[in-house]
């Protein structure tokens, strides 16, 4: 967005010819890269640039669509990297930063305009979930929201969830992520009137079938007002907790009754 104003403004003054301007308009519904297709336009359209899942892809890829991005201007976030592809992209393009606990690379082209309004919490039951955990909580800070972390707060343990009970309403939304059978999201939306977003991870013994016991048990929670993303979605319940803050903020009180599947 800065970019397109940025040369709109300079052809404006004369600093830029029109054919400058169109060259770059070209590029703005989408580039196409032979393998991926990026969508320079998404930023304009849902006010957040594409997002960049890494796991599948290997570093030659991302390393290909990070400079398409940022010669746009853009922002990036690339999600699921291990810290071997991870090395290899950093020496190879040194502006990204690594967050090895979210495995989640990214560069900062574009000032982050922070949102004053309201803090996102993101909790999670033990330390098996802080990966998931810290991927959400690292995407909404990329997208401008402050966040507050509880983690190791589960109900094998529940004084734990209790003694942070005054700290818990002063969050706009909750991500609230577990393993095993799941019950912390169902707990947490007993005890807050915001929304909360439940993460089901793939953290459990066999029964728990890969998280599948927990997703189960978060779609049939009978707490009202929680949101359920799909196993290991940390980037998925971020993104969609910064969108609930950024448009309610601090002021609105209100709560839903409503589960939504997102993925």
């Amino acid at each position: 967005m800065r970019k397109l104003k940025e040369i709109l403004e300079d052809y404006k003054e004369g600093g830029r010819s029109l054919e400058d301007v169109l060259e770059f308009l070209r590029k703005l519904p989408f580039e196409d890269l032979s393998f991926a297709r990026v969508d320079h336009h998404r930023g304009l359209r849902r006010g957040f640039a594409e997002v960049i899942y890494g796991e599948t892809k290997t570093a030659e890829q991302i390393l290909d669509i990070v400079q398409a991005m940022t010669a746009f201007g853009s922002n990036v976030l690339v999600t699921r990297v291990d810290a071997e592809k991870a090395r290899t992209i950093i020496s190879k393009s040194v502006e990204m930063v690594y967050h090895p606990a979210a495995r989640i690379l990214s560069i900062e082209r574009e000032p982050i305009k922070r949102n004053s309004n309201g803090t996102i919490q993101v909790l999670c039951a033990g330390s098996s979930d802080v990966p998931v955990a810290e991927e959400a909580a690292v995407t909404a800070e990329f997208m401008g929201n402050t966040v507050k972390r509880f983690f190791d707060v589960g109900v094998a343990g529940l004084h734990r969830l209790l003694h942070i009970w005054d700290e818990l309403q002063e969050g706009t939304v909750s991500v609230v992520v577990a393993g095993m059978e799941g019950a912390l999201p169902s707990v947490v939306a007993g005890l807050v009137q915001r929304a909360v977003i439940a993460v089901p991870t793939s953290v459990g013994y066999g029964a728990s079938f890969g998280g599948v016991a927990a997703l189960l048990g978060m779609l049939n929670t009978c707490s009202p007002g929680v949101a359920v993303v799909n196993i290991d979605n940390g980037f998925g319940a971020g993104y969609l907790a910064s969108i609930i803050n950024q448009t309610c903020g601090a002021g609105d009180t209100g709560t839903s009754a409503t589960k939504i599947n997102s993925r």
